[in-house]
């Protein structure tokens, strides 16, 4: 008889997070997508091809270390013990902030979790962030402050199926989750994006703003709401407050001026806000167009008043939402990787949320540190006299994925000591001085949480190759090298999820209810989840808001230039995403030859009388050049493309990586990095490979 054996899991990739079966045979792993709500049945390339990550070629097998300049295999006790050491070293000489932790949002939540904690009380430092900081903050920010609680959709994927119209603003579903797109199939779709995406294509309305330009848009489209007599005036009565305030700044914003401003028609603002308005069943979902902006959070809160004036939130078959985008963008979030966050989405700063996470962890609060710098400026104090010193890595690749990244790298150069913890060796961790060989989905026990809040268990088919092991046995060992006592860094995921419950309780995110057993039954458990026989909640804000009052809130916000326009040297600008085949900083899909073969390098789209000013051909090799450094890309000449924008993908590394070209300035309450606008200028280049 073949050995074969089957488990039922979720896909490594997005927050879909679409339910997958897994069955080992003598010659590989296959996968079969289950009837889980958010995929039904479907899969995208990805998700088919993602059995290929458990056997690429240079999966990383030993622990490493850095000697003579060249990384070289050591056993596990020489590797902890290097770290260990270099981390004492640094806290002897600098103090405990000096040594930083970077996180992931493909982390399970026991990992983030139990990370948090290693920060906080093994390392004593403040300087705790996460690469989720450059998808999700903007939103989590609005989510926040207008309902009192951030969850990217708070109500189930599968509710979107029966919506007439659905605004998607900043999103490209169709190439980044696309099974999320049955959902979508019966709506209408109005798509706010630059660019014509594959989502644009199937829209019965697409609006074209300038990037930068998203939230003058929306002010005008609540303009239109209230000054045409659509807005629901009982609800913004009986369920809101802060509409005045709101209100006023969009009086200024109508019609004629936003079309100057963005670009976008006058009939075209009109016909979005109608299509809405008259629609039984509506809703406005954003995405990370909306969001990676300087003023990310004010043009997301934008979108939220949006939907707010026409009495969308709260109210059943109608709402708004965010799409999360990494796999545990969610979770990741919420138990303790932000530098202003503990477990159970607490702020860290609150006495009583120390109170009770410090009570669970069996410590005094005054020994837990304050907040800490946020992803970017954490990576740029790195190396720095007042910054961390050593920095330890898990599950992220921000020198791809960080904005300003040829400075990012030069910063992660400058450091003391740099630690990666990761399955493969990624540009990051070509630059350590340790790296640590940990498992990855396929290998391990563990929950996610998805976009709609759902926990999801994540279950183990085969044993790690080589000497690779979890990321809790790796914060296990350190924290032990460190003094730190064993108990207190459980390694089994059941373990440390159970602690997770207890620290949670009470919190807005509240796990404390869901257990292994419940979930491994079949239950369908979205937090909140106070207590074992609570069913959890799929639908927030159907008898309330968050906040004390139960109001939802309006946000005065007002329209602002990107941080950086096109000027006579820098006359384009440029805007980053993502594409069908390749997925974040790429350094798991680009081991994937599948989808390798379909997007293979970094390219260039552009308009075809731009590229003929350029001097450019389909196919050429150009030079993208902002004020902070320059990528080469391959020309794709796109004829839906605005003239005076370029896009690039942010998937490829060394000179093809986009975030070459991004800027540094950051949302003032997210710290979201501008990654959608950047100055630049385009112009042939030296025939070269640009990977």
């Amino acid at each position: 008889m073949p050995d074969i054996r089957t488990v039922a899991t979720h896909c490594p990739y997005c927050a879909l997070q679409c339910g997958t079966r897994l069955t080992r045979e003598r010659r590989g792993v296959s996968v079969r997508p289950t009837d889980f709500p958010v995929n039904r049945g479907g899969l995208c390339q990805k998700g088919w091809t993602a059995p290929a990550l458990l056997d690429v070629p240079d999966r990383l097998r030993n622990p490493l270390v850095r000697r003579g300049g060249e990384l070289v295999a050591v056993d596990w006790d020489t590797a902890l013990g290097t770290v260990a050491a270099g981390i004492d070293r640094v806290r002897r000489e600098h103090g405990p902030d000096a040594v930083g932790v970077f996180g992931g949002g493909g982390l399970t939540n026991e990992k983030a979790y139990l990370l948090g904690k290693f920060a906080r009380l093994a390392l004593r430092t403040s300087q705790i962030d996460y690469n989720g900081r450059f998808c999700m903050s903007s939103a989590a920010a609005a989510g926040n402050a207008a309902f009192g609680v951030d969850r990217g959709l708070p109500f189930p994927v599968t509710d979107l199926g029966g919506a007439d119209v659905v605004l998607l603003a900043g999103a490209n579903p169709a190439e980044t989750m696309p099974p999320l797109m049955q959902h979508l199939s019966a709506a209408q779709l109005v798509v706010i994006d630059p660019r014509r995406t594959a989502t644009a294509e199937r829209a019965a309305l697409h609006l074209r703003p300038a990037p930068g330009t998203d939230l003058a848009l929306v002010l005008g489209l609540l303009h239109i709401a209230v000054v045409d007599g659509w807005s629901d005036t009982a609800y913004i009565r009986s369920r809101t407050t802060g509409f005045d305030a709101a209100w006023q700044r969009a009086t200024t914003w109508w019609p004629e001026r936003v079309e100057r401003v963005t670009g976008v028609p006058v009939t075209a603002q009109r016909q979005a806000v109608r299509m809405l308005a008259e629609a039984g069943s509506a809703y406005v979902l954003t995405g990370r167009g909306a969001e990676q902006h300087s003023k990310g959070v004010d043009t997301v809160s934008g979108f939220i008043n949006l939907a707010l004036a026409l009495g969308l939130p709260g109210r059943p078959g109608r709402g708004y939402g965010c799409l999360t985008g990494q796999g545990n963008g969610q979770g990741g979030r919420e138990h303790g990787q932000k530098a202003d966050q503990l477990p159970g989405y607490r702020m860290i700063s609150d006495p009583a949320a120390r109170a009770h996470v410090a009570g669970v962890w069996g410590v005094p609060p005054e020994v837990l540190p304050g907040p800490g710098r946020s992803a970017y400026e954490l990576l740029d104090a790195a190396g720095r006299a007042d910054g961390p010193r050593a920095l330890l890595v898990f599950g992220s690749n921000p020198a791809v994925s960080a904005p300003n990244a040829g400075h990012v790298g030069e910063r992660l150069s400058a450091l003391d000591l740099l630690v990666v913890a990761d399955f493969v060796p990624s540009e990051t961790a070509e630059l350590a001085d340790v790296v640590l060989p940990v498992t990855q989905w396929a290998e391990e026990e563990g929950t996610m949480t998805n976009l709609e809040g759902r926990v999801l268990r994540r279950r183990r088919l085969q044993v790690p190759p080589g000497h690779a092991r979890s990321d809790l046995e790796v914060l296990h060992g350190l924290a032990v090298r460190l003094g730190e006592p064993g108990h207190r860094y459980p390694t089994s995921p059941r373990e440390v999820f159970d602690e997770l419950r207890r620290a949670s309780a009470g919190g807005k995110a509240d796990y404390s209810g869901i257990t292994y057993d419940r979930l491994d039954s079949g239950e369908a458990l979205h937090w909140p989840c106070p207590d074992p026989q609570h069913p959890g909640t799929p639908r927030l804000f159907l008898d309330g808001f968050a906040h004390p009052d139960g109001l939802a809130r309006f946000e005065a916000v007002e329209h602002r230039a990107p941080a950086e326009t096109p000027e006579e040297a820098f006359p384009l600008t440029a805007t980053t995403g993502r594409v069908l085949a390749q997925y974040q900083s790429g350094a798991q899909t680009r081991r994937v030859a599948e989808l390798n073969e379909a997007s293979a390098e970094a390219f260039v789209e552009i308009h075809p009388d731009t590229a003929d000013r350029a001097g450019l051909a389909e196919g050429a090799l150009a030079r993208v050049t902002s004020p902070r450094g320059s990528a080469l890309a391959r020309v794709r000449i796109v004829a839906t493309m605005r003239t005076d924008t370029v896009f690039l993908p942010f998937h490829f590394p060394g000179p093809g990586r986009a975030n070459l070209l991004t800027g540094d300035a950051l949302d003032p309450r997210s710290r979201m990095p501008e990654f959608k606008v950047s100055a630049v200028r385009i112009e042939p280049a030296e025939e070269v490979a640009a990977r």
